[in-house]
């Protein structure tokens, strides 16, 4: 009788561990999925950017598109000298569109390298403006994250812009622009 116990209870150790075993490399295999691999291909959020959900600024290894990212809870309208008004964050830093992403729907193109030096503006819970349109607010995805798209473009943060007021990358490789409070691009007012 304790020789059948003992077979029983090894039985069942071993089921058991090839149990536990199966549930860890099932959970192993759904973590390492990365849906950030996909496209950058964004669509249009219709939820406007007060509502969008909390979002944290990782880097990562720049594969999944999402690299280098920037929050803000404010966008404001600031008058620069020689370009008209533009918008800033929270911070008084620039921000800026770029003429290869798309407005209608909201398209993302910058990814990988191109957000260690443009760096996405995430909105963190909601975004306040001022002088800036709340209705020309909205959100594009980003690999989980809300991107905030004014008058529909995806907003960047420049690198090169250290402190509030400059402007940097403007014009820089003929495609980024500081953007106005309507969502246009800036440009020299002389």
């Amino acid at each position: 009788m304790i020789p059948q116990r003992i077979v029983l209870a090894s039985v069942a150790g071993l089921v058991s561990a090839f149990l536990l075993a199966a549930c860890s490399s099932s959970n192993n295999n759904a973590s390492s999925t990365n849906p950030g691999n996909a496209a950058p291909v964004a669509t249009a959020a219709s939820d406007p950017a007060t509502s969008a959900p909390a979002a944290s600024a990782p880097a990562d290894s720049g594969n999944s598109g999402s690299g280098h990212m920037a929050t803000t809870t404010m966008l404001m309208a600031k008058a620069v000298k020689g370009m008209g008004t533009v918008v800033t964050d929270d911070k008084g830093l620039t921000l800026y569109r770029s003429d290869k992403d798309q407005a209608h729907p909201s398209k993302w193109t910058c990814a990988g390298e191109c957000t260690k030096t443009w760096m996405p503006v995430l909105v963190q819970d909601s975004v306040r403006t001022m002088g800036v349109e709340k209705r020309l607010l909205g959100t594009v995805h980003r690999n989980g994250m809300k991107q905030v798209t004014l008058g529909g473009w995806p907003l960047y943060r420049y690198m090169g812009d250290t402190k509030a007021g400059q402007m940097n990358g403007q014009g820089k490789g003929r495609q980024w622009y500081a953007v106005t409070p309507t969502g246009q691009k800036s440009a020299m007012t002389g």
